[in-house]
């Protein structure tokens, strides 16, 4: 495998032919934000937050970093007033539907994104896909899944699948950046197997 020589903000890098911009920026310590991305989970430039600005033979375009591979004498800028303006707009999106979540909140700082540009549809889930991909992905199960389409989309637990998987797994709710996924077993939990986490801790009692 031959190595490629680019340049990320000023930076000569070098990175892996079979690297992707992203990849190839974290190994050299550059910072690009994400909220769909996880090292152990194939690409899915869902969320779009990893958006930067290359150039290759004095073009420029606006790319998603985790799925743009790497390329000599590519010029990558992670940061200027376009790629900013670009995930602030997401942000001021994705705050409209979760307006309350930690890493949200944090990145609009950094942006100086506006959490009130866009009017209030709490779905509290930015379909980052994580929890569905790390169960399918890593874990095996499929306990979780995507239902509907377009503005309808969310996720939702498959209940007879969830109720044999995730009672002794839940790994998934910890990569949910905006604690959805946790809310959205405990309904599933509620509504398809009621009393069993009473159940549970009475025998454990």
């Amino acid at each position: 495998m031959s190595d490629v020589v680019l340049q990320i903000d000023g930076r000569e890098v070098t990175a892996g032919s079979d690297m992707t911009v992203l990849q190839a920026a974290r190994a050299a310590g550059i910072h690009i934000p994400t909220l769909c991305h996880h090292e152990k989970l194939e690409p899915f430039g869902g969320c779009r937050m990893c958006m930067v600005e290359v150039e290759a033979n004095g073009r420029k375009s606006y790319v998603v970093s985790c799925l743009y591979p790497v390329a000599r004498n590519l010029v990558v800028r992670t940061r200027s007033q376009r790629v900013d303006k670009i995930r602030r707009v997401i942000l001021e999106e994705l705050l409209a539907h979760a307006p309350n979540s930690p890493e949200l909140v944090e990145l609009a700082r950094e942006y100086k994104a506006d959490a009130n540009r866009f009017d209030m549809e709490p779905s509290f889930c930015i379909l980052c896909g994580l929890c569905v991909r790390y169960c399918a992905e890593v874990k095996g199960s499929h306990a979780v899944d995507f239902i509907e389409r377009g503005a309808q989309r969310e996720i939702s637990f498959i209940p007879e699948i969830a109720r044999k998987e995730c009672w002794d797994c839940q790994e998934c709710f910890a990569l949910c950046p905006t604690s959805y996924a946790q809310a959205a077993y405990f309904l599933t939990e509620a509504l398809a197997f009621p009393g069993r986490r009473r159940k549970q801790g009475a025998v454990a009692g």
